[in-house]
């Protein structure tokens, strides 16, 4: 069964020319399936994503595509200014909120990209419903993520899921976190698929 669901990750392989580690699946003693960038001992692992020594570029593979997208000028903004893929800032998007301006958290995020309060602070955000205000920040935070996760996008997407303090906590491992470990791998599947590559059926 384990093949099965490595067939369908296997979609969220990044594109060539963007710098990433190892992802592994492998199974718990529950039964459920965990991401990881590094092996734990005693479990048996399938590698899902390739290591890619090329540096992170900020050139996407269909302008058109990503042109046809909500907030497109907003975004395409925001990655220049950071030196992002704006492929990825609107896969963090489509995650976050779907492009919703006015989406708000149970947990008090809020905005296009979902910012927490005390980070919207910290980023100098004074309205996290102002979506360019938002995109801005959220476009800041994530680039301070890839910096401090040498680039990593499994890791820097998993940390603005689950913060960075998990992701560091655990030997710089994708978060055991359910939520988490759908999120990666749909922001993954979704940059992918804005970069005109092909994606596997649905997990």
């Amino acid at each position: 069964m384990i093949h099965s669901f490595t067939a369908g990750l296997l979609g969220c392989v990044l594109s060539v020319g963007v710098a990433q580690a190892d992802v592994f699946v492998s199974m718990d003693a529950k039964g459920s399936y965990v991401l990881s960038n590094v092996h734990r001992p005693g479990r048996t692992y399938e590698r899902v994503i390739r290591d890619a020594d090329a540096p992170l570029v900020s050139l996407d593979r269909q302008p058109q595509l990503i042109a046809n997208q909500p907030y497109a000028e907003l975004v395409s903004a925001a990655a220049s200014a950071n030196h992002l893929p704006e492929a990825l800032l609107h896969a963090v998007i489509k995650s976050e909120s779907n492009y919703n301006p006015g989406a708000t958290s149970p947990k008090g995020a809020g905005g296009l990209m979902q910012l927490m309060p005390d980070t919207a602070r910290e980023l100098g955000v004074k309205d996290v419903y102002d979506p360019k205000a938002n995109i801005q920040g959220g476009a800041k935070y994530l680039k301070r993520l890839m910096t401090l996760f040498d680039n990593d996008i499994a890791l820097a997407v998993a940390a603005y899921n689950a913060g960075p303090d998990a992701v560091l906590s655990r030997g710089r491992v994708i978060p055991p976190f359910a939520e988490t470990q759908r999120y990666v791998p749909s922001v993954l599947r979704q940059y992918r698929r804005l970069q005109g590559l092909a994606v596997d059926a649905p997990l």
